[in-house]
């Protein structure tokens, strides 16, 4: 009997995104010899373990009132596995995988998986260092530059900076790149906290916005291409997928447009050409290897619509697993199921 801690919700803007990701896994798991442990932490930081079996009420963000739920956490003591709070005492379960639903801070950014190393049990996904680089986009840049890919013009920028001069930094900016300009977050996902901005009156609002999320927030040069993103899997020897695109159908592929309304259109495979598609897959797994990156990670990239060239735009080390999400959608055109990439997913991080 294999068991399999399932950790979702978390302190970070995409709390709701990952409890739509937990219920898509949870479903589409093989329960075969597994007991399954799914462990939730609300908003506020409080860990979990669901006491119900219908895994609409994790998607439907109804879990917490649950009746059986437990006071649980990860004890960071080697061997302990899951603690649980009952009313006898304390019951430790020996945990053999862990399986992190987790989007954005707190939970894609090296944090958690710090405790997992601490607690010496296998997690699925990518490690301390790579997740904390794939996660703060100005470090991402750096490291993936080394690979010679092309990247948009981008400045870094500080909350510090920009509370002691605002004028200074709009200055800066547009000195540099051109409208329209894309000002985001270092370390948000889900697109939390970006803006397009196409005029000067509207780079300071963005600006504000941006810094609401993060100390630190990027500059972006726009490009006008093709957004084709790349799932990759493996550790040693990663492979990727048949690249897809999304059609956003808005000014970008934003929040809303990812997770409420229903403007955007995925293709798979994406519509460019044979050699554009091996580029941009080869491209996905040198950048995947240049940060470190382990178990799975979605590689996202521009292809110019003029020149047919391919820009790296960022890297998600644990990419969304809800029912149209891209990553899992890209490995089942390929032929591997949904419930078969949750199987590798875990075994790969089992291989260690």
């Amino acid at each position: 009997m294999q068991t399999i801690l399932v950790l979702f919700g978390g302190v970070s803007p995409e709390h709701a995104v990952s409890l739509v990701s937990a219920e898509a896994v949870l479903r589409n798991m093989n329960k075969e010899n597994r007991r399954i442990l799914p462990v939730g932490i609300t908003r506020e930081g409080k860990w979990m373990l669901y006491g119900g079996s219908d895994y609409k009420e994790i998607a439907e963000d109804r879990w917490e009132t649950h009746p059986d739920n437990k006071i649980a956490f990860l004890s960071p003591a080697r061997g302990a596995g899951l603690c649980i709070l009952t009313a006898e005492g304390a019951e430790t379960v020996p945990v053999d995988v862990i399986f992190p639903v987790l989007h954005g801070e707190n939970g894609e950014d090296g944090t958690v998986q710090g405790l997992f190393e601490l607690s010496g049990i296998p997690y699925v996904g990518c490690g301390v260092c790579a997740s904390a680089a794939s996660m703060d986009k100005s470090v991402t840049k750096l490291i993936a530059a080394t690979t010679g890919v092309r990247q948009a013009q981008w400045l870094t920028l500080h909350r510090s900076a920009f509370k002691a001069d605002p004028a200074a930094m709009c200055s800066e900016i547009t000195a540099k790149i051109d409208y329209p300009i894309f000002i985001k977050p270092c370390s948000t996902g889900s697109s939390v906290g970006v803006s397009k901005v196409k005029t000067a009156a509207e780079l300071m609002p963005a600006l504000e916005n941006a810094f609401k999320y993060d100390r630190k927030i990027l500059a972006e040069e726009f490009i006008n291409g093709r957004e084709v993103e790349v799932a990759v899997l493996g550790n040693e020897q990663p492979k990727a997928a048949t690249a897809g695109e999304i059609d956003a159908g808005a000014e970008f592929y934003d929040y809303e447009t990812k997770y409420i309304t229903s403007t955007s259109t995925p293709y798979i495979p994406a519509r460019i050409d044979g050699d554009t598609m091996t580029a941009v897959r080869s491209w996905a797994v040198k950048i995947f290897s240049a940060l470190g990156c382990a178990g799975l990670s979605r590689v996202d990239f521009f292809v110019t619509r003029d020149t047919n060239e391919i820009v790296f735009n960022e890297i998600n080390t644990l990419p969304g697993f809800t029912s149209i999400s891209m990553y899992p959608k890209m490995w089942a055109a390929d032929g591997l199921s949904f419930p078969a990439l949750i199987d590798r997913v875990i075994e790969l991080a089992q291989e260690g």
